[in-house]
């Protein structure tokens, strides 16, 4: 069976669950990440997302505290945080004070997009358009406040200064590529909701990329869809659940996960599956042997550094023998 033959992550987007409760997710993500950790991978990510009655990842920091606390040794971070709706300085000390607790294990993916809709992006941001155009100025702002050297500057980050806590950009377009490449820093992209500028985002970080501090050379990241099981027909099925939450994006309803249906047929329309279709074309859906040979296509199209798996799946017992089926892939 073919590899990877690169380092794989998870995406944990803390789904909700119809006939489920937050508590619920925040448990089931506990049992990933410690399952997760078992199986080698590399990163566990969560993202902040808003208002969204799908999603329960609204404090991203906290909740990167609590999958820390339960696990030993696997990387914690969020994936992202989205900048521009808090203050640097904040974000400075409460990824300073998760490094301080959980020493080498902590990333910082930085993204621009709100995370939500409109209406609650001016909740968060007030003046949200300043805070988009801000965001290299905020980017470097944080850093500072996360160096050594700012040991003499009149507002510290208190814990948070001289702490190595590595940076990554986030993106669904080429703006945040090309300024991790200014910037020198790991970057990664949202191919699997946002497939369409993926290799124009990576082919400019990596034309635009200086060495810094940081990172000697680029290193890109690709977050996709992969929903794995025993059988290519068991993971259509699953699948389900992952084409009625895409289908939700499309429509503009917030609805957290649905059970997996027996056909699409009838749920969604053919212009609606097309759309869905086009939006999520990075999906690797089947059996191992399937989903191995798609994930070595896209590796050879991208020549991505590292894999980051999320996957849609509402049975928690389903969601966890897919990243164990993906982890055997990886592994070979």
């Amino acid at each position: 069976m073919p590899t990877t033959s690169v380092p794989v992550s998870v995406l944990d987007l803390a789904a909700i669950l119809e006939g489920y409760t937050a508590a619920d997710t925040f448990r089931h993500s506990l049992e990933l990440a410690r399952r997760a950790e078992e199986w080698g991978y590399g990163r566990y990510w969560l993202a902040e997302h808003h208002n969204m009655a799908s999603i329960a990842s609204s404090a991203t920091a906290v909740l990167i505290g609590h999958i820390a606390g339960g696990t030993s040794t696997i990387r914690v971070g969020s994936g992202g945080v989205m900048l521009p709706n808090h203050a640097p300085l904040i974000i400075a000390e409460q990824f300073g004070t998760l490094a301080t607790l959980y020493p080498g294990r902590i990333d910082l993916g930085l993204g621009r997009a709100p995370g939500t809709d409109p209406l609650t992006a001016r909740a968060l941001r007030r003046d949200a358009q300043s805070a988009v155009n801000d965001f290299p100025q905020q980017v470097q702002e944080l850093q500072a406040y996360l160096s050594a050297d700012n040991r003499t500057s009149k507002v510290r980050a208190m814990p948070g200064e001289g702490l190595d806590i590595p940076i990554w950009l986030l993106g669904s377009s080429t703006y945040s590529a090309q300024l991790a490449g200014y910037l020198g820093l790991p970057f990664a992209f949202a191919s699997h909701f946002a497939p369409t500028h993926l290799q124009a985002a990576l082919q400019l970080y990596r034309s635009s990329f200086r060495p810094s501090e940081h990172l000697a050379a680029p290193y890109a990241a690709a977050c996709v869809n992969v929903i794995a099981a025993d059988t290519d027909e068991q993971a259509q099925r699953l699948a389900t659940s992952f084409d009625q939450f895409a289908l939700n994006i499309i429509r503009g309803t917030s609805r957290p996960l649905q059970p997996p249906v027996d056909s699409m047929q009838g749920v969604w329309s053919e212009l609606e599956e097309e759309a869905v279709g086009q939006m999520m074309a990075y999906s690797f859906v089947g059996g191992p042997a399937t989903v191995a040979r798609q994930l070595q296509a896209f590796l050879k199209a991208t020549q991505v550094d590292e894999l980051i798996a999320v996957s849609h799946i509402y049975d928690p017992a389903a969601r966890l023998r897919s990243y164990e089926l993906l982890a055997e892939v990886v592994k070979g």
